[in-house]
This record gives C-alpha cells, sequence and structure tokens, in this order.
C-alpha cells in the first residue's frame, strides 16, 4: 500500500498543479484588460535540505509550451573559491547538474564528470545547446541565481540535481562535509497563445492547415496570412506549429514574395535588389540566427526536415537583402507553406515501404518496482506473458530507393514505444539474441524515427556504437546478442530503427528482440538493491542502485575490491584500532582513571564503527556508531593536552566539562568536516594553556603587579627575567623530552596519511592515522614527569630561595631602623 500511495500522491499533484495553473490563467485574464502580458504559472519554495556526504536530490521544474522565463534561486552554506575548485578531487567536489527530460546522472563511473564545467553556472551557459542527451555540472556556490528564458531553453521537463561527491559507492568512509540548502524555482507564463519571448512582446502566428488524404500517404500543408506577413529586416516573423504524430519529412517553403517598398538607406531605390528569406526552426524554442536546429534560404530552395521529432516547432522568417546586404526600409510580404509527409499506419520511409510498428505496453505486476513494462507487437500472435517477440515476422522486404545503389540491399523496420512521463528515472532495455550472427545495426531516437545519420543512440557492432555516452550502458553484445540499457530514459514518443538486410538476403536464422521499462539497469548486478525515491517536487520517481560494500558504479557492475580485498580492508582499519591499548595501559598505571576510560571507549567505538562502515556487523545504528566515534575521539584528544598540566582535579574537571559540550556539538553538526582536527588540537592546547597558568599561578603567588613594581623599570625587567627563568626550567622539569618529540613525530605520520587518504588508499592510510594518533597519545602520556619527583627536584631550590630571602630581610632591619 506504501508503493502505491506514492504514485497517488504523484498524480494528485499534477491534479492540482493543473488546477492552480488553470485558476491562475483565469484570473490574469480577467485583471489585464489591455493586452497581453505574463503571469506567474507556478512557484515552489524549498526548505533548508540537508546533503550528506555523497548524497544528492533532484528539483524538477515542469515548464509548459506558454512559458516565457524560469527563475531557480538557491542558497547554500558552500564556499568555494577558484583556486579550491581547481586543486579539489572532482569526485568530492558539491556540484549542480543539470538535464532536459530526465535526472542527471550520479555516477563517478561513467563519463558524466566530463561535463563539469568549473566555471560558475550562468544564464549563458545554459541554453546554447541540447542537454537531453548531455549534461552539464557546475561547482556549487554559495548564492546561484538562474534565469532562463524560452529563447534558450525548450518547453518541458527540467532536472536540476544537488551532488555532495560523486563516488563509486555511498559509503561515508571519505572525510568530506555536509552542506544544506533553499530555494525557490518560479516560471513566468505569457498570457495568450499569440504571444511569447522574455517578455511576452513577440507576437506568433499559428499557421492554419488542411490535411491532403491520400492512398499511399497523408500530406497536411499549413499556410500564413499573405496580408500580414510583411516585414522589414529588422522585424523577423515568429510562426509556430505542433506536430502530434510520428511524420517522415516536413518542407518548408515560400512563394509570392513581393517587395513592398524597394526604397534604400541612402534615399534612392533601385530594381536589382535580391530578396532573401532567412528561415530559422527549431524544436521546442525559439529560434534565432545563433541558435536554432536547421536553416537556409527558402527563396531558392525549400528547407527540408527529415524525420522530425514530435513537439512544437517554431519557424522565424528575417528578409535579408543578398546584393549588397543593406536593407534600407525595404518590406518583404511572402506566402509562407509548411508541408508535412505522413506514411499510412505501419508505413514508414522514403516511399513509404518500410514496416512501422506501435508496441502495445504490458505491466509488470510488481509493486515494488512502480512503472516498470515491456513492450510487444499489437498482433494476435503476440503473448503478454513473454516480453520476447520473433524479429524474422516482422522485418520489412522492400529495400531502399534503389537510385541508392550501395544500400539497396538493407531495409528498416521501425518500433514506436510510449515511455510514460513518471518513469523517467527508469532504463529503456533493448535486446537482440539469434542462433547465428547477427546482421543488425539498431537505432534510437526520441521524438521520431531514427536515421542512418540521425539518432540519438546506436549499436552497429562491438566497436561502433554510443558507448561512449554517458547515458548508454552496453551489455553482453557479441555477434550473436545485442544488449544495452538507455539510462534515465525521456518520457515520451521513442522510435527504434533496425537496418538489416533484404529478405532474398537473410538467412534461416530465428531472433528474438525485447523492449522493456527497468528501474534499475540489470537489477543492480545482483550486487545491490534498487531503491525508489520521489524527487522534491513530489512529481517524479526515480530509482539508483544501493551497491554492496566491494561493488560501486551506477548498476553495481564495477568490482571496487575482490572478497579477499575487501576482508583484508576491513581487518586492518578495525584491527588498528587496538593501538588504543597503549595509551590506556599507561594511563592505568598512573591512575589516570578518567583518561583510561577515554582511550578505552575510543578504540571500542572505532572499531564498532568501522565494522559497521565496512558492512560487517552494526552493534548500533551507523549514526550512532559515528557519533561515538568522532566524540570519544576529540575528547581523547583533549584530553591528553589536559593530562600535560599539573593541576588540581577540580580544575581538571572543568576543563573537562567544557571540553564535553564543545566536541560533542561538532561531532553532532559537522561530524566528518576536516577542520574539526584542527579545532580539537586548538581545544587541547587552550586546556594545557589553562593548566599552566593556573599551575604557575598557585606556586609562584610571589609574582605580583605592585604600584612600587611599575615604578622601578630595572626591578621589573629583573623580575620578568626571573618569571621566565623559573617558566622554562618548570617546563624542562615536567617533561622528558625525547618522549615529547616522539609524539611530535607520531603526530606528524598522522597528519601524512590524513593527507594521502583517497577512495583507493583509505583503508591502509586510515589504518596508519589510527595508529600514529594513539601512539602519539601514548608518547605524550610518557613524557609527563611524577609530579612528586618535580617536587623533590625543585625542593632544594626553594628552600634556598626562602633562605636567601629571610636573611636578606635580617640584614636590611638594621639599615632600615637606623
Amino acid at each position: 500500500m506504501a508503493d502505491y500511495s506514492i504514485l497517488g500522491f504523484v498524480y494528485s499533484n499534477q491534479f492540482y498543479l493543473f488546477i492552480i495553473y488553470f485558476t491562475t490563467f483565469l484570473v490574469s485574464c480577467c485583471s489585464h484588460e489591455d493586452g497581453y502580458g505574463s503571469f506567474t504559472i507556478s512557484s515552489f519554495t524549498y526548505t533548508k535540505t540537508f546533503i550528506r556526504p555523497y548524497d544528492w536530490r533532484y528539483i524538477r521544474v515542469d515548464l509548459p509550451t506558454s512559458f516565457s522565463s524560469m527563475t531557480l534561486a538557491l542558497e547554500s552554506d558552500v564556499h568555494l573559491d577558484k583556486d579550491h575548485v581547481q586543486q579539489a578531487n572532482i569526485s568530492n567536489l558539491p556540484m549542480i547538474c543539470v538535464r532536459e527530460g530526465s535526472p542527471p546522472l550520479p555516477d563517478a563511473y561513467n563519463t558524466s564528470i566530463t561535463g563539469l564545467v568549473l566555471d560558475p553556472i550562468s544564464n549563458e551557459s545554459l541554453g546554447t545547446q541540447s542537454l537531453q542527451f548531455a549534461e552539464k555540472c557546475y561547482p556549487m556556490q554559495k548564492n546561484i541565481l538562474l534565469k532562463l528564458t524560452n529563447e534558450q531553453i525548450s518547453p518541458g521537463v527540467w532536472y536540476f540535481g544537488l551532488f555532495n561527491g560523486i563516488e563509486s559507492t555511498t559509503t561515508q568512509l571519505k572525510m568530506i562535509s555536509g552542506y544544506s540548502f533553499s530555494g525557490n524555482v518560479s516560471v513566468e507564463g505569457c498570457m495568450g497563445p499569440s504571444k511569447s519571448g522574455q517578455f511576452c512582446n513577440q507576437t506568433i502566428d499559428q499557421l492554419s492547415c488542411v490535411n491532403q488524404n491520400s492512398t499511399q500517404e497523408t500530406f497536411v500543408s499549413c499556410r500564413n496570412n499573405y496580408e500580414s506577413s510583411c516585414s522589414g529586416p529588422k522585424e523577423p516573423k515568429v510562426y509556430t506549429f505542433d506536430l502530434f504524430g510520428v511524420s517522415e519529412k516536413i518542407t518548408i517553403s515560400t512563394s509570392k514574395v513581393k517587395v513592398n517598398q524597394n526604397q534604400l538607406s541612402d534615399g534612392t531605390t533601385s530594381n536589382q535588389t535580391r530578396i532573401g528569406l532567412m528561415c530559422y526552426v527549431r524544436h521546442g524554442a525559439m529560434p534565432s540566427s545563433s541558435i536554432h536546429d536547421y536553416s537556409g534560404n527558402i527563396v531558392d530552395t525549400p528547407l527540408a526536415i527529415q524525420s522530425p521529432k514530435v513537439g512544437r516547432w517554431y519557424i522565424t522568417i528575417v528578409p535579408m537583402d543578398l546584393s549588397n546586404g543593406t536593407m534600407g526600409n525595404v518590406k518583404v510580404c511572402y506566402s509562407l507553406t509548411w508541408q508535412m509527409r505522413q506514411c499510412p499506419q505501419n508505413k514508414a520511409g522514403v516511399n513509404c515501404t518500410w514496416e512501422r510498428y506501435m508496441l502495445q505496453t504490458v505491466l509488470r505486476k510488481n509493486a515494488a518496482l512502480p512503472f516498470e513494462s515491456y513492450y510487444i507487437p499489437v498482433s494476435d500472435n503476440g503473448s503478454s506473458r513473454s516480453s520476447n517477440f520473433l524479429l524474422e515476422p516482422l522485418l520489412s522486404y522492400n529495400s531502399l530507393d534503389q537510385r541508392q545503389s550501395q544500400s539497396q540491399d538493407f531495409a528498416w523496420t521501425y518500433f514506436v514505444v510510449d515511455i510514460p512521463l513518471g518513469a523517467a528515472g527508469g532504463s529503456i532495455h533493448v535486446r537482440i539474441n539469434s542462433d547465428t550472427k547477427l546482421n543488425y545495426e539498431i537505432y534510437a531516437s526520441y521524438g521520431g524515427l531514427p536515421l542512418e545519420d540521425k539518432w540519438d543512440y546506436f549499436y552497429a557492432n562491438s566497436t561502433s556504437n554510443s558507448n561512449g555516452s554517458m547515458f548508454f550502458k552496453l551489455y553482453d553484445s557479441d555477434e550473436k546478442n545485442i544488449g544495452f540499457y538507455i539510462v534515465y530514459a525521456s518520457g515520451g514518443t521513442w522510435g527504434f530503427g533496425i537496418k538489416h538486410l533484404t529478405s532474398s538476403h537473410q538467412s534461416q536464422s530465428q531472433t528474438t528482440m525485447a523492449i522493456s521499462v527497468e528501474r534499475c539497469p540489470r537489477r543492480c548486478s545482483s550486487h545491490g538493491t534498487c531503491q525508489n525515491v520521489v524527487e522534491m517536487s513530489g512529481l517524479s520517481l526515480y530509482s539508483f542502485c544501493k551497491c554492496d560494500r566491494t561493488h560501486g558504479g551506477f548498476d553495481c557492475s564495477v568490482e571496487l575490491v575482490s572478497h579477499r580485498g575487501h576482508m583484508l580492508q576491513s581487518v586492518s582499519l578495525i584491527a588498528s584500532n587496538a593501538a588504543f591499548v597503549f595509551p590506556a595501559y599507561w594511563a592505568l598505571r598512573q591512575k589516570a582513571f578518567a583518561e583510561w576510560v577515554l582511550y578505552t571507549s575510543s578504540g571500542i567505538s572505532s572499531g564498532l564503527y568501522h565494522a559497521c562502515d565496512v558492512g560487517i556487523w552494526c552493534a548500533l545504528s551507523l549514526h550512532v556508531l559515528q557519533f561515538m566515534d568522532f566524540w570519544l575521539s576529540f575528547m581523547a584528544v583533549v584530553s591528553t593536552f589536559v593530562y600535560l598540566a599539573t593541576i588540581g582535579e577540580t580544575s581538571k574537571r572543568a576543563i573537562h566539562m567544557v571540553a564535553a559540550i564543545l566536541t560533542a556539538l561538532m561531532a553532532e553538526t559537522r561530524t566528518t568536516r576536516s577542520s574539526n582536527v584542527v579545532l580539537v588540537i586548538a581545544i587541547g592546547a587552550t586546556g594545557l594553556f589553562a593548566g599552566w597558568l593556573i599551575e604557575f599561578f598557585t606556586h609562584d603567588r610571589r609574582f605580583s603587579f605592585s604600584a612600587e613594581l611599575f615604578l622601578n623599570l630595572l626591578h621589573r625587567w629583573q623580575t620578568f627575567k626571573g618569571w621566565f627563568r623559573n617558566l622554562v626550567k618548570t617546563l624542562v622539569r615536567h617533561f622528558q623530552w625525547f618522549f615529547v618529540l616522539a609524539g611530535f613525530v607520531a603526530l606528524s605520520m598522522a597528519a601524512i596519511s590524513w593527507s594521502l587518504e583517497s577512495t583507493e588508499s583509505y583503508w591502509f592510510w586510515h589504518s596508519v592515522w589510527h595508529v600514529s594518533i594513539y601512539m602519539g597519545s601514548f608518547f605524550f602520556l610518557c613524557s609527563k614527569v611524577n609530579a612528586i619527583e618535580c617536587e623533590n627536584q625543585g625542593s632544594t631550590s626553594r628552600d634556598y630561595q626562602l633562605t636567601r630571602q629571610d636573611s636578606l630581610s635580617r640584614c636590611e632591619d638594621p639599615q632600615a631602623n637606623a
């Protein structure tokens, strides 16, 4: 029931979003009686959210076709300067990634990190290219403000992924800090279908269309209003049309081109002006001379678009003078014709002679894995019990146009599937298996039918395929088998085309094909569990693999370490904590029971934490064990410093209490922050210094700052030298400096091992860290000389000083009386 409630929550949010949008639109229309304007379509506020190390969050933004701009404002506690970004390990860097149609990939074992741009994210860095089959990642900033218009990005679904490190596994072994963020996303739209642009000041003309059916194919012709299509060089005209089904070709042409006024900029007129009409076409967004999908001068040659994508298309027409480049005040009128050619149902290709199949969806009945389904042809012979279907009976018989002699032995067969929008966080799995050597090439395209020179993903053979793409995963492919995943596929229409030999050249083989939607590739390769999470807006579901300790990658297929190596690393991380025995033994021998309890508890807690972290056994939750490990380690460091000061138990208890409060806050709020080590050492050094001050003023009460002392500069200088000499003698008398030097060597080794830690060598250098830090504590404990011995060594000198002071006072008294 819990899984279905998630889906119900998603659908209810979509219904409420529609109600809000519709109500806002009506209110805005009623409140603006004098013309068009913009209004807020939607606005979402994200409260403060904390992202743990190697965790991530997705923000989904829905942009309708009427949107004019989208604003994203984020505020975080990340502080990254350019130098730190250049020197930091990319996989540990907090970053923000953007992708159109489906979520970005949180995987360090693919090429997604190649999309990292070290410069800060900006309005200009997005919208210059399609991010549907690629992603862009940028370092996370303290403040991010993006405002993207419909001239930069296309309507649809956009995902912003906030990552705190991208690693092969979600373990918290590496010491990086989490960060928090909050933000707001607002979408502005234009009131009225004929307005667009950032400020809703661009008029868009809708082309009027007429269907022309024939026995072989269907033509849809659309034209503009000739009387209103007169414009100058600085007055581009924008047209739009919607493509709802799979089509073979779109042709854009013009006729009746007429110069309304032929007056040049110098005031003269000429009949030699050669007029051109530059046509810029773009799918989903406003085209321009700098950003467009197709372009051409349609006065000379019609602009043809093969296998166009389903959705809204925009056309911008800009008149230009081809003779001298100056239009002046020339107005050009023209008749624009847009023609779409569609083959009959179940047919495709240049001459509509190839086979095309619309596959039907069969849902898998598994409540734990929503949106999982497979696709089979719509036929009486198809069986919904199996996801495989025979390929040979469905192949096309006719080859390409006979004029293409080099390819006349090949034909194409197309399969069209409809992926639910809520399944954008899943993967498309395609398999082809044969009992003989395969002679097939398979191409995939989102929104339309693929061609040999127009596709999104493809597989021709083991050396020619899309395996370099970050969203294409190739598995188990050889001469007889093809298998791949399209990871985090966008919801909508997908076309799969198989290029193959014609029937006269095919052998008597038996080939099966299967197309399915799965939540996690290969069921996480049997080395992890598939996790389903609703993204922050609650409008979509995405899945990821939670891998075991020995595997990583998006699909848990990367072996991070062998079983034997994992056991060696686990034993090393756990057993290295046995070094706590050395400082604990010395503290017990010196009857320092508080220090003995701290060292013993710290060693045991660290061992239990690492045993849970490597997946052997968890005595408590990982969070509790992590807190105990860090807090007791912090307290052990502070206790070592306080132990070196010879002060009473009352003062020690006070210092320990203050340190316990401060270190507990550090261990709970920012456990893995690297600066905690420096802060703990600073707290311990402060405690040691405070102990020395207490000890000094307790044993040297004769040192006072009287008025007579300040009047005699020479006496003050002699007193200060005596105080400093006594301080040095106290330090020399209280410590065995051989052990002090050994303690600093051990601390240096600990600092070096800390800096050398990486994902691959963490187990070794962190084990060295355990041994070094405990041995450093042991050496510092041994460096302190017994307080009784110090008193015996200093008693003679103090008795002599007291006798000398008494003799001087007796000698001075007679003089004073005289």
